[in-house]
């Protein structure tokens, strides 16, 4: 199927030196509801701030009271049918893909409804920062379908079998107040306050040694998957590897030489 040409959907702004880059969504007509040509479009988004150097990436909605919201529909009927759609779709697969990479840490940053396909790359990022008014829903049991990118897989991990059942099976949605009890919300901050937020918590990541981001995210991502004694010997090995790095021999130098100064380990680590 070839591609329409439509508007633009995202829009990209770096800053903190090109280590941080916000991806703002709006699709006034659709209210966004992603069509193929816009998950498209992320997708080169993120893949693009990735081989341009961020370490940090935050989605989020420019359009209120919307977040990031299911896929929309007459794309996914047109592309069943073999009729044309606005874009190739792909681009479901990578965004996942670019929002796991370990090269970047990625941060939602919620600030209003997210459903379906839309909840789905919610979970598939590292953090999530939510506005309190945002409302959480897996809606595909309501148009006969079933979740497809990580509405039961990826929520389950993080907020329980029980909790995810519901949600998937009901399509009831839950607020942030009850995903934050949940686990599944890292940060939950006023109406207006999710951007600032997660620009606060990304500049503090964007500091951090990437060798030793990139080798804890790859090992957390394997934690998901690998049974315990898998995941502990994957673990040490990446250990093994990230600590014979210049920057980690650079770092722990300097820490040792604060603690030899009297420092104690939370004075030098600032909690």
């Amino acid at each position: 199927m070839r591609r329409v040409k439509v508007s633009d959907f995202i829009h990209c702004q770096s800053s903190d030196n090109g280590l941080v880059t916000v991806l703002s969504f709006r699709d006034e007509k659709r209210k966004n509801q992603l069509c193929w040509a816009a998950i498209d479009e992320l997708a080169d988004a993120l893949q693009a701030a990735r081989e341009q150097g961020s370490r940090v990436v935050i989605l989020v909605s420019d359009l209120s009271p919307h977040w990031f919201e299911h896929a929309w529909l007459e794309d996914l009927i047109a592309g069943v049918e073999g009729r044309e759609c606005t874009g190739v779709g792909d681009g479901w697969f990578r965004a996942l893909a670019e929002l796991s990479h370990e090269a970047v840490v990625s941060i939602a940053a919620i600030n209003g409804d997210a459903s379906g396909g839309g909840a789905e790359l919610a979970w598939a990022c590292d953090f999530r920062v939510t506005e309190r008014q945002a409302r959480f829903a897996q809606i595909e049991v309501n148009v006969g379908l079933t979740t497809g990118i990580g509405g039961c897989s990826r929520l389950s991990r993080l907020i329980g079998i029980s909790a995810a059942t519901e949600m998937v099976l009901t399509g009831a949605a839950f607020d942030a107040v009850r995903l934050m009890e949940l686990g599944g919300v890292n940060r939950l901050v006023k109406k207006g306050e999710a951007l600032s937020c997660a620009r606060q918590l990304a500049r503090q990541l964007a500091l951090k040694p990437p060798g030793a981001l990139q080798g804890l995210k790859r090992v957390l991502r394997r934690a998901e998957n690998l049974p315990l004694e898998q995941a502990m010997a994957f673990e040490q090995e990446t250990f093994q590897q990230v600590a014979v790095s210049e920057s980690a021999l650079a770092a722990m130098k300097d820490c040792q030489q604060q603690y030899d100064a009297d420092q104690s380990v939370a004075e030098v680590h600032s909690y």
